[in-house]
Formats: structure tokens, C-alpha cells, sequence
């Protein structure tokens, strides 16, 4: 029998980034004391924000808040992951307590940390609780992930923490994760909407050996042969596939772009949640920035499909939203050489001749890149 639909869960349309500040912010870099296009991808950083903030020039984000979603899978009972479940609650506590990596880079950018439990399996601080809908996710080789309640709920939970965010003032939103074993749900997410082989799109993960390695090839085929029933219903798919953590992930980051907030986008795992992000508020990617390239191979696939430009290749893998505040500061540098560089006027100085701001003609151009 063919899949039941799931109950459809509604987005407001995304409305499009402000091409007006946008123009205005490349006329801007064309004044600026620098010859043109010489700050390179930092120029395009510049004007990127600039639109998103609806005015030019841009300014550094004031309050830059990672929210990191949290929640175990029932997919580790295979032996896919290097650690053991209990990881994924013990690493939360490490999180509040200031211990983890991602809390040493948000110190070096002033963001703001944010834990949201959503499928931890064991107890956890209230403060990081209060949208949890289960303990552990299916294992999604053999049965669903969530039910169809769970992943409405889980939705929902994402979609009220990027309300909560925004309205408390929050001005760049990160999503980050944390559990144990969720790249293989991730690995399957991002083969079922690309069309991928499990070969194509499945990591190493914490550092697995060669036979975990072929278990979760194993686990991300059988599962996606359940996923592939459901493709083309984005919130099927986060029941059947996913897990609580990356459901509510999706719907924060599909409600964030409803906001007009703009979204720093992490790894693997955050990737394969914005693909459904985008499935569910159609447009919602004009809003995103990929942070870096992990090198997780389901990763290229997101970017590709999303069709973004990552800001870094650190060769990361980490998750957290550790590699979104790592290109964090390389962004505000973007926006701060746009909006604080003088003009040519300002500074007294001649600027670029007609002749030199366009460039030798054409028949005298060297072919050789540079």
C-alpha cells in the first residue's frame, strides 16, 4: 500500500532578501579606498549581510546566538558511531558548564550558547528540556524515527525556538547538533533528496573504523530504502528518517528565513536538516550562509543542492555549529570593511579612471587566470 500523507504543516512565504540595500552595498564597494573586487569573497560577505539587514552599509551582528538541538538514535545500536550513546547527555551537561568547543569559539565571537533537548535518552536540566518529545529516536533502518505526532511536535519546537530567538533580540542565528550517530540519519536525508548511492554520501562520522564504516553503510541503505517512499512529503520524510532533534531543526531553520533572520549553517547534520528546511518554506536557503565544507561527503552534496558557497574549509567535522563561529569572524570583517572603509571622496583620493575600472579591452586580456 502506498504511504499515507502526513498532516501538512504550514510555513508563511519567505520573502526575498532586500535587493535595494543589495545594490547599494556593491556601489558602495566600487567607492571604497581599495581597487575593485581586491577583498575578494570578503566583498561578497559585505553585500551578502547588507541585504539581509535591509540596509547599507551593514553592521556587525549585535547578537549572534548558536542553538544547539540535541537527541540520540536508535541507528547507534548498530555500531555506526566511535562512541557510545551516554555521550550525547553527558556532552549537553558539558555544554552548560562552559567545557566544549563550541563554547570556546562563541568567547571569541560574543555569541550566545543555547541548548535545546529533543530526544536525549536519559534526564537532562529543565532548563534545556522544555521541548523534548521523546527519549531516543527510532532506529530508521527497520522502523520510523518518530511518530507522526512527534514530528509535528518536533517541527513546531523548532519553529517557537526561532521565535524565541528573534524576539529576544537575536540577529544572526546558528543552528548546531549534538548526538551520537546522527550523521547516519543525515547521510540518509541527504542521499533520499539528491539521489545519492549510501557509498556517496557516508563519513567516518566521530572517526569509526573501516567495519563500523560498513555497518552504517549498511544501516544508511536499508534505511533509505523506507525514506525513498516518503521524498516527496517533507514532513513523512523527517518522521520516517530523521529524528526529533533534526526535525525541530528543519522547522527552526525554515521559520528563521520566515523571520527574515539570516542563519549561519554548520555541517553535515545541519545541512540535511536544511535541505527539508527547504522543502518545507520554499525560498527559505536566500537566507542561509553555509559557514564551512565539512568533510563529511554528504556535505558537498548539501552545498550543491542548496547551491552555497562555503566561507571556510578547515577541514572540520565536529558539529556543534563549531565551523559557523569559526567563519564568524571572518564575515564580520566582511561587513566591517564595508560599512567602515572611507570613499574616494571621503578620503581626498583620486579613485580608478573609467579605463581602469572596466579593464584593457578584450583582444588585450591575458587568458591565464589569476
Amino acid at each position: 500500500m502506498p504511504p499515507v500523507p502526513e498532516r501538512h504543516i504550514e510555513f508563511a512565504a519567505v520573502q526575498a532578501p532586500d535587493e535595494q540595500a543589495r545594490r547599494a552595498a556593491v556601489a558602495r564597494q566600487e567607492q571604497l579606498t581599495k581597487p575593485a573586487g581586491s577583498l575578494g569573497r570578503l566583498e561578497e560577505l559585505g553585500v551578502w549581510v547588507a541585504a539581509r539587514q535591509g540596509t547599507c552599509p551593514p553592521h556587525p551582528f549585535a547578537r549572534p546566538r548558536d542553538v544547539i538541538f540535541a537527541g540520540d538514535h536508535g541507528i547507534a545500536a548498530n555500531g555506526v558511531s566511535a562512541y557510545p550513546s551516554e555521550v550525547t547527555g553527558q556532552m549537553v551537561t558539558n555544554f552548560l558548564t562552559g567545557g566544549a568547543a563550541v563554547n570556546a569559539l562563541a568567547a571569541t565571537t560574543g555569541a550566545g550558547v543555547r541548548v535545546v533537548d529533543m530526544a536525549v535518552d536519559g534526564d537532562t536540566a529543565e532548563i534545556v528540556s522544555a521541548h523534548k518529545v521523546r527519549r531516543g529516536s527510532g532506529s530508521i533502518d527497520r522502523t520510523d524515527a518518530l511518530t507522526s505526532e512527534q514530528a509535528h511536535a518536533a517541527v513546531a519546537a523548532g519553529r517557537a525556538v526561532a521565535d524565541e530567538e528573534v524576539d529576544s533580540g537575536a540577529d544572526l542565528l546558528i543552528a548546531g547538533d549534538m548526538g551520537i550517530a546522527n550523521t547516519t540519519p543525515a547521510a540518509v536525508l541527504i542521499a533520499v533528496l539528491t539521489g545519492s548511492e549510501p557509498v556517496a554520501v557516508v563519513g567516518r562520522g566521530t572517526g569509526i573504523d573501516d567495519d563500523a564504516w560498513m555497518r552504517k553503510t549498511a544501516a544508511i541503505r536499508d534505511a533509505l530504502r523506507r525514506a525513498r517512499r516518503v521524498v516527496d512529503d517533507p514532513v513523512a520524510l523527517l518522521r520516517t528518517s530523521a529524528g526529533a532533534d533534526i526535525a525541530a531543526m528543519a522547522g527552526f531553520l525554515a521559520q528563521a528565513a520566515v523571520r527574515r533572520t539570516p542563519v549561519l549553517l554548520d555541517g553535515v547534520v545541519v545541512g540535511a536538516a536544511a535541505m527539508v528546511a527547504e522543502e518545507l518554506a520554499p525560498g527559505a536557503r536566500q537566507w542561509w550562509l553555509a559557514g564551512h565544507r565539512s568533510v563529511e561527503p554528504g556535505a558537498s552534496l548539501v552545498l550543491d543542492h542548496l547551491d552555497l558557497a562555503p566561507v571556510l574549509d578547515l577541514g572540520m567535522r565536529l558539529g556543534e555549529g563549531s565551523g559557523a563561529l569559526t567563519a564568524l569572524p571572518v564575515i564580520t570583517a566582511g561587513v566591517r570593511t564595508l560599512a567602515e572603509m572611507t570613499t574616494f571622496a571621503e578620503a581626498g583620493i583620486g579613485g580608478p579612471t573609467a579605463a581602469e575600472a572596466s579593464g584593457p579591452p578584450a583582444d588585450q586580456q591575458s587568458e591565464k587566470p589569476f
